[in-house]
C-alpha cells in the first residue's frame, strides 16, 4: 500500500471545490423547488431517488478523483456550503425563504384545502391518515392543519386554546416582584 499515493492530490483543489459547489447548489435547488416535501415520511422510492442522485452527482462532483485527500476536499466543500446556508438561514429572512419551504395550509375551519393538497399530490386518504396519527378522528375538529417545510404535519384543533400574539402578551400588566 502506497500511503503517499493514497493522500496525493492529482486534481486541482480549486476544480474539486468548483465541482462540489456546482453540484451542491444544483441539488439544493432540485430538493427545494422540485421535490419540496413529502407527506412526512420516506418511502422506498424516495430512498432510491436519493441513492441514485448521490451516485449520479458523485461522478459529476469528483471528476474521477481517486485519493483520500481529493475526497476530503470534496466533502469539506459540501459541508462548508451546508453550514454556510444554515448560518445564513438563521441570520437572514431572505436566505431562509430561499432554503426552507413555508408551511402550506391543508385544512382551514374543518375543511380541506383541495388546491393546496393537489399542489403537493396529497390525497384525502393521506390527510386522514395524518389526522389519525395526531389522534383526530373527525376533520371538523380541526381549526387548521399545515404541511410544514420539513414534510411534517402540524394540526391545531378547536379544543386547544388560541395563543395570544406577541403584541397582546406585551400589553399585559407587568407583575410586581
Amino acid at each position: 500500500m502506497d500511503l503517499a499515493a493514497l493522500f496525493a492530490v492529482n486534481i486541482s483543489p480549486l476544480e474539486l471545490i468548483a465541482r462540489g459547489s456546482a453540484m451542491y447548489w444544483f441539488l439544493l435547488l432540485i430538493f427545494r423547488f422540485v421535490l419540496r416535501r413529502d407527506s412526512g415520511s420516506l418511502g422506498v422510492a424516495d430512498i432510491l431517488l436519493v441513492v441514485l442522485i448521490a451516485d449520479a452527482s458523485q461522478n459529476a462532483m469528483a471528476g474521477g478523483h481517486e485519493t483520500v485527500a481529493e475526497g476530503c476536499i470534496l466533502v469539506g466543500t459540501l459541508v462548508f456550503w451546508n453550514y454556510l446556508l444554515d448560518w445564513a438561514s438563521y441570520h437572514s429572512d431572505l436566505a431562509r425563504k430561499l432554503t426552507e419551504a413555508p408551511p402550506l395550509p391543508l385544512i382551514r375551519a374543518g375543511r380541506p384545502l383541495i388546491r393546496n393538497m393537489r399542489k403537493e399530490l396529497l390525497t384525502r386518504d393521506d390527510l386522514d391518515a395524518q389526522l389519525r396519527q395526531a389522534g383526530i378522528d373527525d376533520i371538523k375538529k380541526v381549526r387548521a392543519a399545515f404541511l410544514e417545510g420539513d414534510g411534517k404535519f402540524s394540526v391545531l384543533t378547536y379544543d386547544e386554546p388560541l395563543q395570544r400574539n406577541r403584541s397582546q402578551q406585551q400589553r399585559k400588566k407587568p407583575v410586581d416582584v
